[in-house]
């Protein structure tokens, strides 16, 4: 027979097993990705192309059946109780917060990149996302960063476009460069 005035041991909340399996998120980015890739390898047109046993379907359901594997792996390994440890280097207090201003910052770079690379063309849009990328991440020299970040810009143009023969948009610079 119980009383009113036991005590009981208090609930965990609900978020403790989430918070101890978090790695679970991991398997299901990688999942998704093995997924995606295999669905892109699966449906790619490959008539033309095609020159023997391996071809351009090759590579990506190789890394697509590895992604699966690793997030299957991975998922039967965390909920049998492992869990990633933190190096011996880790410097990291998991104790504060995340620095939300820092990730939103470079976030917003990322995606002013992918908007300005086809109007001003990798120099131009690179050398802004090098120098905002510095800046997101704490640095405030205002005039070595985007010189530095000009210039990388300009070397990574070159090498991709000139000698690996990748090409990059050069936007308004194209005739310059």
């Amino acid at each position: 027979m119980t009383t009113s005035t036991e005590t009981r041991p208090p609930r965990a909340p609900a978020r403790s097993w989430l918070r101890d399996h978090s790695e679970l998120g991991v398997c299901v980015l990688l999942l998704a990705l093995g997924v995606l890739v295999l669905t892109d390898a699966l449906t790619m047109d490959v008539d033309l192309t095609q020159r023997g046993p391996v071809g351009p379907r090759t590579v990506p359901l190789v890394v697509g059946g590895g992604l699966l594997l690793v997030a299957v792996l991975l998922a039967v390994d965390v909920l049998r109780g492992g869990r990633g440890e933190a190096e011996g280097g880790e410097d990291i207090d998991l104790s504060e917060p995340a620095d939300w201003r820092t990730v939103l910052l470079l976030a917003g770079v990322f995606l002013a990149f992918a908007v300005l690379i086809e109007p001003l063309g990798f120099p131009v849009a690179g050398a802004l996302l090098f120098w905002g990328a510095a800046y997101a991440l704490g640095s405030r020299h205002l005039q070595r960063d985007p010189l530095i970040a000009a210039v990388l810009s300009l070397l990574t143009y070159t090498l991709f476009n000139n000698l690996l023969g990748v090409p990059l948009p050069g936007g308004p610079l194209m005739g310059a460069l």
